[in-house]
């Protein structure tokens, strides 16, 4: 595949992700912090994000299996994940937690624990699509060409 047929694909993948909802502007404007200086920021912040989340999601499954469930407990681990996801803009996941947040608030244990099996399954696919992102923009600089910012 030549560079201009993988940065079209790269392109087209990333406006995927907006149409479908996964991502939001502020993606974009984490993109726009990157710079020469700094060619790896947004694979490092959403590492970080992907590390945070992980650990959050372990701690929500942890609380809401407890057999009296500490629903502050849960929704600051929620409110936690609803910052760092809205913090790359992965909207979809975001939503998500803010449902669960007004499941704790409800103290509706059942609705809390189905939230969070959705807001796992929306974690998986942002993270699936994210690692997908950032290896098409990898083809694109291996193959001598440059990442058309922002996407």
């Amino acid at each position: 595949m030549n560079i201009i047929q993988l940065q079209t694909q790269l392109v087209d993948y990333t406006a995927s992700l907006f149409h479908e909802g996964f991502l939001d502007d502020q993606f974009t404007q984490l993109q726009q912090l990157q710079d020469e200086s700094n060619p790896d920021f947004v694979v490092e912040v959403v590492s970080m994000f992907f590390e945070d989340s992980e650990r959050l999601i372990n701690e929500l499954t942890k609380a809401l299996e407890q057999k009296s469930v500490d629903f502050k407990r849960i929704d600051a681990h929620v409110h936690q994940l609803k910052g760092s996801s809205s913090s790359i803009g992965a909207q979809r996941v975001q939503k998500m937690c803010i449902m669960c947040r007004n499941y704790c608030d409800e103290q509706n244990a059942e609705g809390c624990l189905k939230c969070v099996q959705q807001v796992k399954h929306e974690y998986f696919l942002i993270k699936t699509k994210l690692q997908t992102l950032f290896k098409l923009e990898q083809q694109v600089l291996a193959a001598g060409g440059s990442i058309p910012f922002p996407l």
